[in-house]
């Protein structure tokens, strides 16, 4: 493991030398200046913990389910929760799913052993995507309980290289992995790891229970009002990109029967301004709004966080962006509230998309043409777009069920 070693301290070194340059490098060397500091004053000695780790926050929502869980149904286990990325832990650091949140300390043995040696968890959970060797290995020295939930492999991945041997050798530690599909069972059957069990992905879960609690959003509310008093639809274009909405928003400035309520990924005055020169109709900011003035406009701008999981239940249709660059964003949001989700080109990476695709809820588009005939026939066909929503919602709720089945694996 020489080279895997080599790699953590030289990564670790570039993060500190770029840190006063970088942002996300700066608050992740001054998060893990108080790693240790934050174990020291706040682990309870007499306590038994669960640690779970999340890359980031998308890994945490995944998690997130699962920890709801033992707070509410194990409360003799309190949670530590770590996270590798700035973008996680930052928004995430004062959850109250968790007793303690901190940073999870670079990979090296050293800090693993200090690590282990302050926190002494009786459990470990690390969601997806998460392999670091030497803190894998030494939870297995220790014979603590190492799991991998809501986990997916692909034959591109090391374990399945020819250079492989001592990352495969580290997925036998693992007491369970806990995987989201057949196919990755499989992969993993094919070099000998067994200790597997196909418990599906915990995101299908936490959709259904953000619906159950949607905030009610007076704004929106009124603008759906109004849509359905004009007969039309409301489209939902959810955390949407330049490539994005350079083809939602001409086709909106030339449809009537449509009224747009948009949530940009970046919310920066440049980019709502931005925005604001492509549109040609009416549209306010929901920071500038009240419910009573909705009925002059016809866009809605989202110039703020937190409230698309919400919206989207107000939608006739949906779109979510990142299609057209590094990927999509989350289509089971949106699914979840029985409407059509539409997404770019760039999702063959992403199971759901491609599974919502095949089931007749989801929708691929490549450019404006194929825009404007799949929403034209949205338009024209009420059936087939109440087919679509129904077959997208089948799809999140034939999915769900996933918790039960991690927790039946962790035998709390």
């Amino acid at each position: 493991m020489f080279l895997y070693n080599f790699a953590i301290y030289l990564y670790a070194f570039i993060v500190r030398i770029i840190s006063p340059f970088h942002k996300k490098a700066k608050l992740m060397i001054k998060g893990h200046k108080q790693t240790y500091k934050i174990l020291k004053e706040k682990v309870d000695k007499d306590a038994r913990y669960i640690w779970f780790h999340a890359a980031s926050l998308g890994e945490f929502e995944q998690g997130r389910p699962i920890m709801e869980e033992v707070k509410r149904n194990h409360p003799q286990y309190k949670i530590l929760l770590t996270f590798f990325s700035p973008s996680g832990y930052e928004v995430r650091k004062d959850t109250p799913l968790a007793d303690i949140v901190c940073y999870i300390p670079f990979d090296k043995k050293r800090n693993v052993k200090k690590f282990l040696k302050l926190v002494q968890p009786e459990m470990a959970v690390f969601i997806k995507y998460e392999f670091w060797y030497n803190f894998v290995n030494q939870l297995h020295k220790k014979d603590i309980p190492i799991y991998m939930v809501s986990a997916i492999f692909r034959p591109s991945q090391i374990f399945f290289k020819w250079y492989g041997s001592q990352m495969r050798k580290m997925l036998k530690y693992y007491k369970c992995i806990c995987l989201q599909d057949e196919n990755s069972a499989m992969l993993l059957n094919s070099i000998g790891i067994t200790n597997v069990k196909v418990c599906g992905d915990t995101r299908f879960d936490r959709v259904l229970e953000i619906r159950q609690q949607a905030k009610p959003l007076p704004i929106v509310e009124y603008l759906a009002k109004k849509a359905a008093e004009e007969n039309e639809k409301i489209f939902v274009a959810g955390s949407s990109w330049p490539k994005d909405e350079d083809i939602i928003i001409p086709y909106f400035n030339n449809t009537s029967d449509l009224k747009l309520i948009i949530a940009p990924h970046e919310i920066d005055e440049a980019h709502l301004k931005y925005l604001e020169g492509l549109l040609q109709r009416p549209y306010i900011r929901y920071s500038q709004a009240i419910p009573e003035m909705m009925g002059d406009y016809d866009c809605l701008i989202i110039d703020s966080f937190g409230l698309l999981s919400s919206i989207y239940r107000y939608g006739h249709i949906a779109y979510v962006g990142g299609g057209f660059g590094v990927g999509i964003h989350n289509v089971l949001e949106a699914a979840v509230y029985d409407i059509p989700v539409v997404f770019g080109p760039n999702f063959k990476k992403f199971r759901e998309a491609q599974q919502l695709l095949e089931r007749g809820g989801g929708y691929s588009i490549s450019d404006y043409q194929s825009f404007r005939g799949l929403i034209d026939e949205f338009l024209q066909y009420e059936g087939t777009l109440t087919s679509a929503g129904q077959y997208a919602g089948d799809y999140v709720r034939s999915n769900s069920g996933v918790v039960a089945r991690v927790m039946d694996v962790l035998k709390l």
